[in-house]
This record gives structure tokens, C-alpha cells and sequence, in this order.
């Protein structure tokens, strides 16, 4: 960690600047932050939201569970750190986290009007006939490839 002198008002005012500001995140984090921030894996906060001129972000970046953990690599320095962003980066993934939420909204919406149980038991006469005939063609295949 580092220290700054509490005498040295200069320096101390000159620290405080540059976190104000924030930084930017590499191309590779940013891309990885983007993607957990479409997933909703991400908490984000002003970094002071009483000042009006400070446009910085903080930004956690949780750890993914479950299916996601098999397709998604993520940085472990990303995800040790809570990062002070600068204002644009921050503003794209805010916009990113947005557009995750609606998406995953929209298919739940989906989901939950789907008829399931109609579209498997009560299928037409043509898909019938058309998957008996795929079905026996697979197992002619099938023959075939044995000889």
C-alpha cells in the first residue's frame, strides 16, 4: 500500500486528484468486466456522489457460480479489487449492465408465456411424418456405417 505524507498538502491534494479521476481498465479487463456486467456480476457506485464534478466510478466485480464458471475466464486481478474507473469506462458499463438486465428480462418474459407441454405432445401430422422419416434414415445410416 501506499503512503503519503500527511505534511505535504501538495502531494496529498495531488493523490486525491488522480483517484478522482479514476483509470481505465485494460482492453482484456474491460472486455471481461463487460461481460460480467451484462450478466448483472457487477455493483456500481459514484465515487462521491456529493461532488458534483467527480464523474469516477467503483466498481466490484463478483465472482461467477455455476454453468458461467466453464465459459467465462475472468481476470483474478479484476475480481480482488474494488477498481476506481474513470468516467467514460464507467459510463459504458453502467449502459452494458442495462442492456444485460433488459435481455434477461425479455427472455424470462418469454419463458414464462412458452407452452411447453402443447409444442412436445401434440405435435402436427407433418412433423410426425417428417421425423419418422429422418428417424428411419438415421438408423439406415446407422446400418450402413456398421458393414
Amino acid at each position: 500500500m501506499k503512503s503519503i505524507k500527511v505534511t505535504d498538502v501538495g502531494s496529498l491534494k495531488n493523490e486525491l486528484n488522480k483517484y478522482k479521476k479514476g483509470k481505465k481498465l485494460g482492453i482484456g479487463q474491460f472486455n471481461q468486466a463487460a461481460r460480467l456486467a451484462w450478466l448483472g456480476k457487477i455493483v456500481m457506485s459514484a465515487l462521491d456522489p456529493e461532488d458534483s464534478d467527480n464523474r469516477a466510478w467503483l466498481l466490484y466485480v463478483q465472482p461467477l457460480e455455476g454453468l458461467a464458471t466453464n465459459f467465462i475466464e475472468v481476470d483474478e486481478e479484476l475480481l480482488t479489487q474494488i477498481h476506481i474507473l474513470d468516467a467514460e469506462q464507467g459510463l459504458y458499463l453502467t449502459e452494458i449492465l442495462r442492456d444485460g438486465m433488459v435481455a434477461r428480462a425479455k427472455e424470462f418474459e418469454r419463458l414464462n408465456q412458452r407452452d411447453f407441454y402443447f409444442g412436445k405432445f401434440f405435435k402436427s401430422d407433418e412433423n410426425k411424418s417428417g421425423e419418422q422419416a429422418s428417424d428411419g434414415d438415421a438408423s439406415a445410416g446407422d446400418a450402413s456405417s456398421s458393414n
